[in-house]
């Protein structure tokens, strides 16, 4: 019956209700007041219908905005999140508007909206599809292609940034480092021979030709820098001598926009960074138990995000030694086992790696500071500072979908069309891989938002921290 009347005639109702109410509250007490004065005094019996009648009309306004808040408020908050993700983070499953049934025409108008939007995007995602699929099969050739080659190729920017590498090259930088895009090229190489190369190359505009070192002068590489448009250059090093096999199995990865990028920009205030240009570490661990104070992890799993997508190729999927049993309780959730672990590193050397894996990154997770509390008991005895930048994507649920609403990584997958395969639940590179396809949906709808840059993100999701304590 309710679920047929207009929204105006329902806000009306609750008004009435509130009116009626009231002069039923007032009348109450003042007949309740006047039986009080027949049997003692004319101000006790008035000072009685003043209080009785207060907290009646207290109660009769907390249990309307009540009804209101259910019935009108969080509808329209729900109905408001269901539109921007539709809108912003590419979900295309039907609308749910039942939660909104007392929202008169409202629900069903945003309904045709919405199904009138992805019949658009539709459309648009067909076309885009099919010139996907062209990209992706001339990407198969160019990486087969560049496997039988005997060399390992490094494309970096005027500003000295990894815009791509092959799967030789990967093999290179691995022996040096943690491979990386928009990762500074003298992290792996040693700077001095390497800068003076680059300033040989700029002045001739010739290929040149050096013996590059590792940084830790342990291995030398024959190497030839070829001139690219726009100041970068072309690394090419001669895989032969490396002992790496023509046809690593590593992907051809890449981030064109990088050549755009410059370094005035990657050095501007992180508070003033937009919050699509950042680079993200999303990261999850698996661990012995619940308490960060006194359990370890067994397993660190680790993606990184630029410039709005993931980059394939660039993950850590690390099991680690607690140098202690595994509860049969912990190992039913996230199936690592004693027999899995040993031999694997311990915390410290993994800590190093994801250390080094997310320089220069915001570091992300669901629900960070469970998380982070592991990194940071153990900083002292990996030796690094965990003084990166954090994320919490329980935090930006709240932001976009409002703090009533359920926070968990099932249910932010759920919401926004992101799918987590049941055997890599409760992995780690399975919940971080999820993590990331998560904060990739949500970076337009907080763009969206007018949440633009990393420090106004930053400054929105302070005002919902206490609901991390609670989760806690």
């Amino acid at each position: 019956m309710l679920a047929k009347l207009s929204l105006r005639l329902r806000i009306f109702l609750f008004f009435c209700l509130l009116g009626l109410g009231g002069l039923a509250s007032v009348g109450v007490s003042l007949w309740f007041g006047y039986a009080r004065a027949m049997d003692t005094t004319v101000a006790n019996g008035f000072t009685f219908a003043a209080i009785l009648s207060a907290f009646l009309v207290l109660a009769l306004t907390v249990t309307i905005w009540l009804l209101f808040d259910e019935n009108v408020a969080k509808p329209i908050e729900r109905l408001a999140s269901e539109m921007r993700t539709r809108a912003h983070a590419g979900v295309d499953r039907e609308m749910d508007a039942s939660a909104a049934r007392y929202l008169g025409d409202l629900a069903p108008a945003a309904c045709a909206v919405t199904k009138q939007l992805n019949e658009t995007a539709l459309s648009t995602a067909q076309t885009v599809a099919a010139e996907t699929a062209r990209l992706k099969a001339e990407k198969a050739r160019l990486t087969a292609l560049l496997s039988e080659v005997p060399v390992a190729t490094i494309l970096v920017n005027a500003d000295g940034q990894i815009v791509l590498y092959d799967g030789q090259a990967a093999e290179v930088l691995a022996q040096l480092g943690v491979p990386r895009l928009n990762a500074q090229i003298t992290e792996y190489f040693e700077a001095s021979s390497l800068e003076k190369a680059v300033a040989n190359l700029q002045k001739t505009g010739k290929d040149v030709a050096f013996e590059g070192r590792s940084n830790d002068k342990a291995q030398s590489f024959d190497v030839k820098l070829k001139p690219m448009d726009g100041g970068g250059y072309l690394m090419v090093i001669d895989s032969q001598t490396l002992d790496i096999a023509p046809d690593a199995a590593r992907p051809l990865v890449y981030d064109f926009d990088l050549l755009e990028r410059r370094q005035t920009d990657a050095e501007a205030k992180l508070q003033d960074r937009p919050i699509r240009d950042l680079c993200f570490s999303v990261f999850d661990t698996e661990t012995t138990g619940l308490l960060p104070h006194k359990d370890d992890i067994v397993q660190l799993g680790a993606v990184r995000v630029l410039n709005g997508r993931i980059i394939e190729g660039e993950q850590i999927n690390q099991l680690v030694d607690p140098g202690r049993p595994i509860p049969p309780a912990s190992t039913k959730v996230h199936k690592v086992t004693d027999a899995m672990v040993q031999g694997q590193p311990d915390i410290r050397a993994v800590a190093k790696r994801f250390h080094a894996f997310s320089r220069d990154a915001v570091i992300v997770a669901h629900n960070a500071p469970f998380d982070m509390a592991f990194l940071h008991r153990h900083a002292k005895d990996s030796g690094v500072t965990w003084d990166h930048p954090i994320l919490d994507t329980v935090l930006l649920s709240a932001v976009l979908f409002g703090a009533s609403e359920t926070h968990t990584l099932d249910a932010l997958c759920e919401r926004l069309n992101v799918t987590i395969p049941t055997e890599l639940r409760h992995t780690a590179l399975g919940d971080a891989q999820a993590t990331a396809e998560v904060l990739v949906r949500m970076l337009p709808m907080l763009d969206a938002r007018g949440l633009k840059t990393f420090g106004q993100v930053i400054e929105e999701t302070r005002r919902h921290g206490r609901l991390l304590e609670d989760l806690n």
